[in-house]
């Protein structure tokens, strides 16, 4: 087994130093921005067979490309990303024959 210093040379330390002033010193970097609560909101106003409204609220979770996913007030599913939510709501309409 290779044994580990305790102390770095003092040149190092002084190159490590240095470097973090030049850090401090510099500008504060921008960091992104918190991203609000309710990030989305889909509605669909459906007239083939009479009015029907649904209402699709997408929140943030703890990843950026994911939603917590709220259909006409309740759960649908706890973490869902973007193109599976146009992959539901294009599944949960009925297809609509010719109409002769």
């Amino acid at each position: 087994m290779y044994r580990r210093r305790k102390t770095g040379s003092k040149k190092l330390q002084a190159m490590r130093a240095a470097k973090e002033q030049k850090r401090l010193a510099g500008p504060v970097p921008e960091y992104p921005v918190e991203l609000p609560d309710l990030r989305r909101r889909i509605i669909v106003i459906d007239y083939d067979f009479g009015k029907v409204v649904h209402i699709v609220d997408l929140y943030r979770t703890d990843r950026r490309d994911c939603y917590r996913a709220v259909a006409d007030g309740k759960l649908w599913r706890r973490r869902i990303g973007w193109s599976r939510v146009l992959a539901g709501v294009r599944k949960r309409f009925l297809r609509v024959g010719p109409v002769n």
